[in-house]
């Protein structure tokens, strides 16, 4: 299945609208934080985390359309673009199923 722009758009889209939603748990994230005493909060962790997924994913997209409009003539590091960001979208999905199985474990346990 070959992606088209409209499909990449509407995924980065998404994933600026949950970075941005995720900014909106300030309070939230910094009282993470401060209960646990050191460290970045979970939130900003993930928050980083998409962000670095979104930019890999324009920045494969940004070569991708310079080398089929004949401005960009090195396809290797076109190739590399896209691995990079099939790497990091796998590991994003690979993520948050352990996190949904986590929680799902959670809601299981007796109180």
């Amino acid at each position: 299945m070959m992606a088209t722009p409209g499909i990449a758009a509407s995924a980065y889209a998404q994933i600026a609208r949950i970075t941005d939603a995720s900014a909106g748990l300030g309070g939230l994230n910094k009282a993470i934080g401060d209960a646990a005493g050191q460290g970045p909060s979970f939130g900003s962790l993930l928050k980083d985390a998409l962000g670095a997924v979104s930019s890999a994913g324009a920045k494969s997209d940004a070569q991708t359309q310079a080398m089929v409009t004949g401005q960009k003539s090195n396809l290797v590091d076109v190739v590399t673009a896209v691995a990079e960001t099939e790497t990091a979208i796998t590991t994003l999905v690979s993520v948050r199923d352990k996190v949904i199985a986590s929680y799902q474990q959670i809601m299981q346990m007796p109180i």
